[in-house]
């Protein structure tokens, strides 16, 4: 599995590819059930129409009437970026990265403390701190072994947890320089609409970034397979991300997804089918200007709008409880028949 699957004529078929093939569809009988319910619950007509929608979407697919959130869990991919280490296109030293995972995997971390409040386990998973990827600018970011390698790690990250709800977030400094890279590349129009300060970057430091993002889209004129964009200009957590929102579909978990470079990783799959990003919701709409772009294209409004730039999953981590709400205010609340006797 760490090997390049095989080609199609002049196509590179990544593992990746072949997991988006026969992917498992919604249970709309339990989307209706909940729609069904919903019609007649104790309380006025559409009063929570779009928190019922919510549970809707959880309930098809946990694949089950009575949609429940109990075991949210947070899944961080982090790594380094070559563009970052060759270029100062962050505010932050690349060195960040790998404190950030520490801080996670001690539990010290924001997207920590907000799991504790939403009842969820929080794992991080290195895809390439110490080993970054290549400067996007000059060369691809992966090549077909390593990007086959991160696929399959994030599979496996996905395969070993056990949850009914999956949030998923990324660490890695000069990541939105990527992203916007990968936007820039699939959605086309201006470069620079693309690229925002990230975790806040000076005049200076947001003009040599805007310039790193034009280079490396310049780089890959003329590729047109989104998963070969990813590769090229995309990081490994970015890859991990889109990796891993395909494994939760084909265990039909629930996804809640991060900001504008968690967005941007799920970008390709959109591409190749919209139907691919079913399963996700959006958990937050992020300070950076590329992120609502993004949701428009996608077709997907956040459920918070807070005007959030820190990753890590936690604007979508602050989504959960309400997701959970929007649970029980389905199976937890009677209908009008239940209540008053039919």
């Amino acid at each position: 599995p760490l090997e390049v699957v095989g080609r199609l004529g002049n196509r590179v078929v990544t593992l990746l590819h072949r997991h988006l093939d026969d992917l498992p569809v919604v249970d709309q009988r339990a989307q209706d059930a909940v729609h069904q319910r919903a019609a007649h619950i104790l309380r006025p007509s559409g009063a929570l129409a779009w928190l019922d929608e919510i549970a809707a979407f959880v309930a098809g697919w946990q694949r089950t009437p009575n949609p429940r959130v109990d075991r949210p869990a947070g899944l961080i991919f982090a790594a380094d970026h070559g563009v970052a280490a060759a270029e100062s296109v962050s505010a932050y030293p690349t060195g960040v990265t790998e404190a950030m995972f520490a801080a996670y995997r001690e539990g010290r971390s924001t997207i920590n403390a907000f799991a504790r409040i939403a009842g969820a386990t929080v794992d991080a998973v290195d895809v390439g701190i110490g080993r970054p990827t290549g400067d996007i600018r000059v060369e691809p970011a992966m090549n077909e072994q390593r990007f086959d390698a991160v696929v399959q790690t994030a599979f496996d990250a996905v395969d070993a947890l056990d949850c009914d709800l999956l949030v998923l977030g990324e660490m890695g400094i000069g990541n939105t320089t990527a992203s916007a890279a990968i936007s820039a590349s699939l959605a086309g129009g201006e470069t620079a609409a693309w690229v925002g300060r990230g975790t806040g970057i000076d005049d200076e430091g947001l003009d040599r970034k805007r310039a790193a993002v034009q280079e490396s889209v310049r780089r890959i004129a003329g590729i047109t397979d989104p998963i070969e964009i990813l590769r090229e200009v995309g990081g490994a957590e970015i890859a991990a991300i889109t990796a891993a929102t395909v494994a939760a579909r084909r265990r039909s978990i629930p996804v809640v997804l991060d900001g504008y470079v968690v967005t941007s990783a799920v970008l390709p799959l959109n591409e190749i089918a919209s139907t691919t990003l079913d399963h996700c919701t959006v958990g937050h709409c992020s300070a950076e200007p590329g992120h609502r772009k993004l949701l428009e294209r996608l077709g997907k409004s956040p459920l918070l709008d807070l005007d959030m730039r820190l990753g890590e999953g936690s604007g979508a981590m602050a989504a959960v409880p309400l997701i959970a709400m929007a649970c029980a205010g389905i199976t937890d609340v009677p209908t009008f028949d239940e209540w008053f006797g039919a």
